[in-house]
Formats: C-alpha cells, sequence, structure tokens
C-alpha cells in the first residue's frame, strides 16, 4: 500500500502561499495529498496594499487581521497551516536603507532559527519540500531568510546528529525554488492580451526586465495546474489588505491565463530520489518509493 503523499510549502508572509504556488497546492489537495503551509512571520511590518482597507483601524490590528486573512485563505486552499512565530523585517526602503528592526526575523541566526521548522518537518514528514530561492524570488529580507532556512532544516531534518531534541529525524526527498514568472511566461501573457486588443498590465515590467535576471532556464517542473487557477485567485483575495481586487494582478481574463501559460513552474535543487528532468509533477520519483512504513 502507497504511504500518504505529504507536501510542505515554507513561505515568509500570510499572502505568499497564494502568489506562489498555490494552484498546485489546490490540486495536489484535490489528489489526496496532505499539504502543510508553513509561515515563518505574521507579516505584521506589512503595508496596506488594499486602498479600500486603508484605515488608521485596520493598520493599528493589521496582525489579528492577517492571521484572519491567513485562516481565510487556508480553507479556500484547502491546507493545513503551521505559524513558525518570528516577526516580520518589513522592507526596508529609501537611500541608505535603515537598519532592520531589532529582533526581526532576517535578523536571526540561521542554526537557531531552522530549528522550529525541523521539528515540524519531523512532525509532519513532507517528501516534497518547496520555498523560495537564494534571492527569495525578489529581495525582501523575509524571503531570503526564508530561503535560507528552508534549505537548512531540509538538510538537518533527516541527521540523527543535529537537532536531537526535536524528534525523530526524517529526511524530505525533494527540494524545490518557486519560480514565480520568467520572461517567457510575462511575454506569453503580454502577447496574449494584446492579440485580444486590450492593453498588457505587463508592458512596463517588460521594459525594466533586463534590469533583473531571467529565472526561466532554472525551470526542471511544470505543473499542469490551470483548473485551480481560480482557487488561487480566490485565496488570493482573502488577504484583502494586501491585494486590490481590482489591481494588477487580476487585469488578465482568467481563461487567457489558463491558455496563454497552464502551468506553475519550479525548479528542482536537492533530490535524494531519481527523477529525470523536466518534470511534471513534483512528486515524481517520489511516488514510485513512498511505501507504508
Amino acid at each position: 500500500m502507497a504511504e500518504q503523499l505529504r507536501l510542505m510549502a515554507v513561505h515568509a508572509h500570510p499572502d505568499d502561499e497564494s502568489s506562489k504556488g498555490a494552484a498546485t497546492m489546490a490540486k495536489y489537495v484535490a489528489q489526496g495529498v496532505d499539504v502543510l503551509v508553513v509561515t515563518c512571520t505574521g507579516g505584521e511590518r506589512g503595508s496596506v496594499l488594499n486602498p479600500k482597507l486603508d484605515r488608521p483601524d485596520v493598520w493599528a490590528n493589521i496582525a489579528d487581521i492577517r492571521r484572519g486573512e491567513m485562516d481565510a485563505a487556508r480553507a479556500i486552499l484547502g491546507v493545513d497551516q503551521a505559524w513558525l512565530g518570528f516577526v516580520d523585517s518589513g522592507l526596508p526602503e529609501g537611500d541608505p536603507l535603515p537598519p532592520l528592526p531589532e529582533g526581526c526575523f532576517a535578523l536571526q541566526d540561521v542554526e537557531v532559527a531552522a530549528g522550529p521548522l525541523v521539528r515540524l518537518m519531523r512532525e509532519f514528514r513532507p517528501h516534497v519540500v518547496t520555498t523560495y530561492d537564494e534571492e527569495g524570488g525578489y529581495p525582501h529580507p523575509d524571503h531570503i531568510m526564508c530561503h535560507k532556512v528552508s534549505v537548512a532544516a531540509f538538510d538537518a531534518a533527516g541527521d540523527p546528529e543535529r537537532y536531537p531534541e526535536l524528534g525523530a529525524p526524517w529526511q524530505p526527498l525533494k527540494l524545490y525554488y518557486d519560480i514565480g514568472f520568467s520572461k517567457a511566461k510575462i511575454m506569453a501573457l503580454h502577447e496574449a492580451m494584446l492579440a485580444t486588443g486590450a492593453e498588457s498590465p505587463y508592458e512596463e515590467w517588460l521594459k525594466r526586465w533586463d534590469e533583473r535576471p531571467d529565472k526561466g532556464p532554472r525551470i526542471t517542473t511544470r505543473v499542469d495546474c490551470a483548473e485551480y487557477f481560480p482557487v488561487r485567485d480566490d485565496a488570493l483575495r482573502a488577504h484583502a489588505t494586501q491585494v486590490d481586487p481590482d489591481g494588477f494582478w487580476f487585469h488578465v481574463p482568467m481563461e487567457l491565463q489558463q491558455r496563454a501559460w497552464p502551468t506553475e513552474d519550479f525548479e528542482l535543487a536537492r533530490t535524494v530520489v531519481d527523477s529525470p528532468l523536466p518534470e511534471s509533477d513534483l512528486f515524481a520519483g517520489v511516488r514510485e518509493t513512498a511505501h507504508a512504513g
């Protein structure tokens, strides 16, 4: 009898799980996979990005509000969710950049901060872990720290000599980085919009593309999950303080997104099982090896 498959997605803030890999998670939930979202911080220093909610009463209660939004998104995606309990570092702005706040997530010692995630990995026993690449997907200090902590925990969770007080060792089999945007994806969506005679929201983005590295060549794994894009968007809208429902994210019609780029994309960063590339399944090579213990 095959073992229950388990996927852990490690994210920096509440709302990240709904904008990065959410349709993939919803697809696996529908297939019966156990999915656990791990949220490193509470998003306490996040901005209110929805102008309809940019009010003093919202700002005053942002930590509690974001927890409630996370509960709503979790229910929509059908996943379980756990908080690591670190404090949001905020996104430094200005020239020169101000120092990060004392005690925030990005200033933690990586070995210490990895401990709570090692404990969760040993309790949940994921076969597959997803997180961000070394640049954090984009250079937010919490996203970069999320990468460091996720890699450290992935490497330590199966070692009985490391963190022996945090439970029996468990080695996840694969580690992936979310590749949210590649130039090919943006071009496909941009050209599909123009083909309909509509204005593309990606015009300015493409003009600035040369300022950022193209991660498209790093994609190893494309998960076809267009059917679950509406679930993704519903979960994203549940983070009402973070997303303007009339804003950029929702300018491209759903059916056009599903046709122009029907996958979510990942880079296989670590694996202890054989899985020929390219892949179309995060559990490729895992399904064949996961057996009831």
